[in-house]
This record gives structure tokens, C-alpha cells and sequence, in this order.
């Protein structure tokens, strides 16, 4: 008789969830990859390059000249091409082309590498009833993705060709959000519980505040990127000449500071970097004399040492002023951050 592991409300063979949870993982990592390249396309000034949806025929790129011609057409006939990049040539266009065209072909395999295993395993019967809620909530936040992200497209091709900062900050959200969810769940199968009590003492209240606070953080990180934030102000620790730059709470009423001012959300972003940085440590101090589970203690010293990293990328990225490359390598840093407080309160929570 196979084993069977009773664990969060469902029965299954031990090898059913090892063989899902390496299906949920993959998607977790492609996911992963689309925050990623979603990172790079907004460097490159890239995410407008594509001016129509197209979720079911698009998966093709321009082929022929003729093709690429009708797309650059496209292009100029929307405010991008004649406010920012008037006399572009079609070799530049196809160089911007690339990283959107790549970021949307990402998301439909995202789709598919969800879909068709999730209806091969309904079929199949691997998968209890008991959780299919759970996995259906999550295709749901996948589409729901997929239009975000056109919303956020549509609105750079307006007068003011920029995306809007709120619509980045929820497409990057719902992004993250979907990276937790799969992680969580990869967790939930590899490391079933025993019982049916989740833990909740104060190693686990602070493991889960550091999630909030990491999730918070780069939701922070989207309104930098949205508003060009990373642009100004490149010196640290001083922001211009002193800790409190001047303009950092001149628009009224006060809350739009934290809104619309780049000065008040790059020096939350900072504040907040502090704040992480200090949970984090605090965290993987208490781990280490709290008779905690191995788990628990290896991942909040992976976490503390990933966060130390990506505040020092932090710091690199704004002195060079957010290059591309080191751009990219902060976003990837604090999505590594994101998945280990998320290894970690898993750990502390159901260990």
C-alpha cells in the first residue's frame, strides 16, 4: 500500500506531492524569471514598444520586413515615438521590441506551464478535491496578472508616455503575490505538518512581520521604479547635503508626498531598507538560541545573509546611478529575499 501523508486538510501519496510540488516549484522559478525580465524591460525603457494585446494570437514576433515595418508603424502613431523617441531607426525599435515581446511571451508560457499540468493532474486524480480551491485561486491571480499588465501598458500610450507608478506597483504586487502563494504551497507539500495546530509564538509572529515588511519594501521598490525615483538624490548616506533633504514634504496635502514625491519614496525606500535590515538581523539572532527546527535556523541565516547583499546592492545600484545591469541584479537580490522570509516563516510557522 502506497503512503499517504494527511497534511492542511488533504490526503495524497507521498510521491503525488512530491511530483506537484516540483510541478508548482517550476512554475514559481518562471515566475520568478518574468519579475526578473519585467525589471529589465522597464530599464530599458522597453514596455511601451507593444502597443496592442494580443493574448491569443500574439505569440509570434513581427516576421519579414513588411511585418516590421507595420509594427514600427504602430509604434510612431502613439505619444513614446514622437515625445521621447522621434527619429528612432527600426533597429532600435526591434532592440526595445525584444525585452516586452520577451516579458509577454514569458507570461503565455507561465500560462501554459500552469494550465495543462493542473488539467493532466484533475484528470489523472492527483489532485484531492480538498485543495483544487487553492490551485484555482491562483490561475485566477495569474489572469488577473495578465490584464493588470495590459492596463499598465495602456496607460503609457497617452499624452504622457510613462506607465503609471500605481498600475506598476499592483502588477508587481500581484507578481509577488503569486510567487509567495506558489512557494507557500511548494512548502505546505515537501514539509507536511504532523498536526493540525500552525504555530504562532514570537519567533513566528517576527518571521511573519519580516515577510510583511520584505513584501512592503518592494512594493516601495515599484513606486521608485514607476517614478524614475533611483535618479536623484545618488549619494548615501546623505540624500543631497544632509540626512532630510529640503523637498521632502513640499507637495500638499502631506500623504501625496509619499504618493507622487520622488524625494519622500526613495527616502522611504531607504528608511524601510533600514527597517528590513534591523527585523531581519533581530530575527536570525532569536533563531539561533530559540531551540528552533534546522529549518528555521538555516533560513533565517540564509535571509539575514541574502538581505545584507541586497542592501549593499541597494547602495551600489543608486551611487552608479541604476544601470541596467545592476538594476536588474536588485530586483533579482530582493526577490531572492522575498522567497527566503518566506521559506522562513513557513518553517517557524508549521515546523
Amino acid at each position: 500500500m502506497k503512503s499517504k501523508t494527511q497534511t492542511y486538510g488533504f490526503s495524497m501519496p507521498r510521491t503525488n506531492q512530491k511530483l506537484i510540488a516540483s510541478w508548482l516549484l517550476m512554475v514559481a522559478l518562471l515566475v520568478f524569471a518574468m519579475v526578473i525580465l519585467g525589471g529589465v524591460t522597464r530599464l530599458t525603457n522597453s514596455g511601451l514598444s507593444m502597443v496592442e494585446w494580443r493574448p491569443v494570437t500574439g505569440w509570434l514576433p513581427p516576421i519579414g520586413t513588411e511585418a516590421w515595418a507595420e509594427e514600427f508603424n504602430k509604434y510612431k502613431a502613439f505619444p513614446e515615438y514622437q515625445k521621447v523617441n522621434k527619429g528612432m531607426s527600426l533597429d532600435e525599435f526591434k532592440g526595445i521590441f525584444v525585452f516586452e515581446y520577451s516579458h509577454r511571451l514569458l507570461g503565455r508560457v507561465i500560462g501554459l506551464a500552469f494550465v495543462l499540468p493542473f488539467l493532466a493532474f484533475l484528470l489523472l486524480r492527483k489532485i484531492p478535491a480538498s485543495h483544487i480551491p487553492r490551485l484555482l485561486g491562483l490561475l485566477v491571480l495569474g489572469g488577473s496578472q495578465g490584464v493588470m499588465g495590459w492596463l499598465m501598458v495602456k496607460s503609457g500610450l497617452v499624452d504622457h508616455p510613462d506607465v503609471s507608478h500605481y498600475r506598476l506597483t499592483a502588477h508587481l504586487s500581484l507578481a509577488c503575490l503569486i510567487f509567495v502563494a506558489l512557494l507557500w504551497t511548494v512548502l505546505d507539500l515537501l514539509y507536511p505538518r504532523e498536526n493540525a495546530d500552525a504555530k504562532t509564538g514570537a519567533l513566528t509572529q517576527l518571521s511573519g512581520i519580516c515577510l510583511l515588511l520584505v513584501f512592503g519594501q518592494i512594493l516601495v521598490g515599484g513606486f521608485v521604479a514607476g517614478l524614475n525615483a533611483g535618479f536623484i538624490y545618488n549619494e548615501w548616506p546623505m540624500m543631497g547635503e544632509g540626512f532630510l533633504p529640503d523637498d521632502l514634504f513640499h507637495l500638499q496635502p502631506w500623504y501625496m508626498n509619499f504618493l507622487e514625491n520622488l524625494t519622500t519614496i526613495q527616502f522611504t525606500h531607504r528608511m524601510m531598507a533600514y527597517v528590513v535590515f534591523a527585523a531581519i538581523f533581530w530575527l536570525f539572532l532569536k533563531s539561533k538560541n530559540n531551540g528552533q527546527s534546522d529549518l528555521s535556523r538555516k533560513g533565517a541565516a540564509f535571509l539575514f545573509g541574502a538581505t545584507l547583499l541586497q542592501v549593499l546592492l541597494g547602495i551600489w545600484t543608486l551611487i552608479a546611478v541604476v544601470p541596467v545591469t545592476l538594476g536588474a541584479l536588485h530586483q533579482t537580490g530582493g526577490m531572492i529575499v522575498l522567497g527566503l522570509a518566506t521559506f522562513t516563516y513557513h518553517a517557524n510557522k508549521h515546523s
